[in-house]
């Protein structure tokens, strides 16, 4: 579920932590960016380098593979309002970051970082297109909660967001990156199918 509930979650872009603030300013400026017609849209530049990285790359999956991306709507056609953060969460939880044993240290790969927030702004599209403009707030604030729980303690120890810009900012080669994350899409597009026939018979 959205740990909307935290205190943490609750500051969102007010965050003192300038890491878990970024977190939450990547959620917002992308998923506007994307529901906005990207970078065919009317959107200025972005705020940050991080928030620069991410439109760049994922303009660039759009692009180079549209072909993972045409599915997505058949996985989201049943959502609602009520029920897209805790879809996106449960296919983030059970495909992206499962939980990591006591005294063990998660692999990150920014390559799954960028996937979160792709596959969150994917889901974003889907209601914005479809007329469900109110559950795009919830959508920024669930994404941004969840990196902050789960992800911003693996980028702290790795020095903060300054990975991720070197890996996916605008002036870097992102053809090796773009192919590891169209692994991770392909991944999430098989197994959210799977997660989304367990979600309609939990409803």
């Amino acid at each position: 579920m959205c740990q909307l509930e935290e205190p943490e979650a609750l500051q969102g872009l007010d965050n003192p932590d300038p890491l878990v603030r970024e977190a939450f300013l990547m959620a917002h400026d992308y998923i506007n960016y994307i529901t906005t017609g990207g970078a065919d849209g009317s959107m200025g530049h972005a705020p940050t380098a991080c928030t620069a990285a991410l439109r760049h790359a994922g303009d660039e999956l759009l692009n180079r593979f549209p072909i993972f991306f045409r599915r997505w709507p058949r996985v989201f056609q049943d959502v609602t309002e009520k029920t897209a953060c805790p879809m996106l969460m449960s296919i983030l939880d059970e495909h992206f970051f499962l939980p990591v044993p006591v005294g063990r240290r998660r692999d990150l790969a920014w390559s799954a970082v960028l996937s979160v927030y792709v596959l969150a702004g994917q889901m974003a599209l889907h209601c914005h297109e479809r007329g469900m403009l109110g559950v795009l707030p919830q959508l920024k604030e669930c994404v941004g909660a969840y990196v902050q729980r789960v992800i911003c303690p693996d980028i702290q120890d790795r020095g903060g967001w300054s990975g991720f810009v070197s890996r996916f900012g605008e002036k870097q080669r992102l053809e090796g990156q773009v192919k590891k994350v169209c692994c991770w899409t392909l991944l999430a597009l098989a197994t959210s199918i799977i997660t989304y026939l367990l979600w309609k018979r939990m409803a």
